[in-house]
C-alpha cells in the first residue's frame, strides 16, 4: 500500500522557533520603515530596535 506523501496545511506552517522570530523582528522593522514614511538610511537603526522589542517580549513569555 503506497503512503500518502501529503502535507498538511498545519505541517507547512509549522516553522523553527527562531525563524519565527526572525520573522516577527523583520515585520517590526518594516513596521518602523512605514511609520517613518518610507525614508531609507535607518535600516540597521530599525532591525536592532525591532530586535530589542521582539527578545524582549519573547523573554516575557
Amino acid at each position: 500500500m503506497a503512503k500518502n506523501l501529503e502535507l498538511t496545511t498545519e505541517e507547512l506552517i509549522v516553522q523553527d522557533p527562531a525563524e519565527e522570530q526572525l520573522e516577527r523582528i523583520r515585520q517590526r522593522a518594516h513596521e518602523l520603515y512605514m511609520a517613518r514614511g518610507q525614508e531609507d538610511g535607518h535600516d540597521l537603526e530599525d532591525w536592532l530596535q525591532a530586535e530589542a522589542v521582539v527578545r524582549a517580549a519573547s523573554a516575557g513569555n
